[in-house]
């Protein structure tokens, strides 16, 4: 029997990068993906849907963007041809079964008492453990050919499922729920597989419950189609910083969070005594940049006149991941009467619609569409078909998932999770996470003790609960990638200093292209 076989589950940006680097090490991956093409959440967006990072800090490192992509943020149908040209480049396509949905993962060989007993990862820290009948069994649906259900068996598992699809997040009524509307219901899951959305909204009243990307992007398409005679409405709960571009004055704002010289403003996970106090001394510094971002982007964005402005820091939103794109032209839609904003802290539905609670006002409505995020947490609990795994796969509702190095859990054994934590271009963080993972399993270093690595996690969520707040749960490392990636390079042994020079390794950004080549 073949040993060190690889099972990869997902084949978005992450599971492609894992895929590749995988390959580089020698292996041959299968991966699993549920749908009928690669490229995960851009496979199925929008129409409107665009980056929301420049290209230079959304790719691969071993792959440019072409040079006729001449946009700063361009279109999702570009994102998809830049994603499909990375797996033609690497010739993926051939280890990937399509329409092929992962019921669940089982690990087989030790017991849970046993594996909770382990002072080593996997009993002796390596990624294939000690080869005595460990594994992942996975049960897989083919969804072309009904009934029809396999089971795959392999020695390490990438989950690469992400966290924006699949599961969504629906509000939960008490009293007066969806069953008294007498219009349609859906998820932004289900409008972004919609084929003519168009055709669905054109002449309704349309309400959309939410305050983030989505939600803007789902109300300035529909205001496209209805205009000021058919507003849309957004209700709101809380207000977050969506911007109209990534710079101010003409100043990218990478220079202020995305450098190394901006690592030391912020307490960083397992930083020490005298980062502790420089970071300290430094924090009226980051207050002053945030506070300086904050002005601009009120200047240039009619947030303060149409009561728009976020109660927490730009700085907030940069570590919490709470900032996205402005869909173009957004607030003239507002202006125009086409989009019409409302806050409140809860509703409920009517016959007509629905009401707002806390200003006992009732928004009619033909169409509700609920943009209310995903809930990730649980759909990487609903893989594991053990209890046990399910129990602490994705933390508990006061933790932060509890993934060493952002990939491992000190746990659960022969498994790494790939682009469950979050930053502000996932493509970037994912895909050093897939090289480290690579690395680890060629050989290239064993992991700390179960106790190191769980003291380690512990620190790291320390940090996500100073810096993303209420948001801790999305493990956002957005402005500690670099911190991060300099852990992942001592692991593998390469030097965690990418840039030539003195002034361009601490003043210039860093970004996916300073890793290429890093095999």
């Amino acid at each position: 029997m073949e040993r060190n076989r690889v099972g990869i589950v997902g084949a978005g940006v992450s599971g492609l990068a894992a895929c590749k680097h995988v390959l580089d090490k020698g292996f041959s991956p299968v991966v699993f993906e549920a749908d009928g093409s690669i490229g995960g959440v851009w496979a199925h967006t929008l129409e409107s849907t665009r980056l929301q990072a420049p290209t230079t800090a959304f790719r691969f490192s071993d792959m440019a963007w072409p040079k006729s992509v001449t946009e700063t943020y361009p279109s999702h149908h570009k994102v998809m041809e830049y994603i499909r040209s990375y797996e033609c480049k690497f010739q993926l396509l051939k280890y990937i079964k399509l329409n092929s949905l992962v019921l669940g993962v089982e690990y087989l060989g030790a017991t849970e008492g046993e594996i909770m007993s382990w002072e080593q990862w996997s009993g002796n820290g390596t990624a294939f453990g000690t080869g005595k009948d460990g594994g992942w069994r996975i049960t897989v649906k083919d969804l072309k050919e009904v009934g029809n259900t396999q089971v795959f068996q392999v020695d390490f598992l990438i989950l690469c499922i992400g966290r924006h699809s699949g599961t969504p997040n629906i509000p939960e009524f008490s009293a007066n729920g969806p069953e008294l509307f007498k219009g349609k219901i859906l998820h932004s899951l289900d409008y972004s597989y919609m084929d003519n959305v168009a055709h669905f909204v054109k002449g309704k009243h349309v309400t959309i419950v939410g305050s983030g990307k989505s939600a803007f992007d789902i109300a300035a398409e529909v205001a496209k189609v209805n205009g000021a005679a058919q507003p849309c409405t957004i209700i709101y709960r809380t207000k977050h910083w969506l911007v109209h571009k990534s710079s101010i004055w003409g100043v990218d704002l990478s220079y202020f969070y995305l450098n190394r010289i901006s690592q030391l403003l912020l307490h960083k996970p397992g930083e020490g005594f005298l980062r502790y106090m420089l970071a300290t001394a430094l924090s009226p510094l980051r207050w002053a940049i945030s506070k300086v971002i904050e002005t601009y982007f009120k200047w240039s964005i009619p947030l303060q006149k149409h009561g728009m402005v976020p109660d927490y820091s730009f700085s907030f939103a940069m570590s919490s991941c709470s900032i996205a794109m402005l869909p173009e032209g957004f607030y003239n839609r507002v202006d125009d009467g086409s989009i019409i904003l409302k806050k409140s802290k809860a509703f409920n539905f009517s016959n007509d619609g629905i009401i707002l609670q806390d200003r006992n006002e009732t928004i009619k409505s033909d169409i509700v569409i609920l943009a209310t995020g995903f809930r990730g947490d649980q759909k990487l609990r609903d893989i594991f078909t053990a209890n046990w795994c399910r129990k602490i796969a994705a933390g508990s509702p006061d933790t932060a998932s509890p993934l060493y190095r952002e990939c491992i859990h000190p746990r659960i054994p022969q498994l790494a999770i790939v682009g469950y934590s979050e930053s502000l271009t996932n493509i970037y963080a994912s895909e050093r996470m897939a090289n480290w993972v690579a690395h680890f399993l060629a050989g290239g270093f064993k992991l700390p003790s179960v106790t190191c690595m769980e003291k380690s996690v512990a620190e790291w969520a320390k940090y996500k609960n100073i810096y993303n707040g209420k948001y801790f749960r999305r493990s956002c490392i957005s402005t500690v990638n670099i911190w991060l990636n300099d852990l992942l390079c001592q692991d593998i042994g390469c030097n965690p200093k990418r840039k030539k020079g003195f002034l361009a390794e601490w003043f210039q950004p860093y970004g996916p292209a300073d890793y290429a080549g890093l095999h």
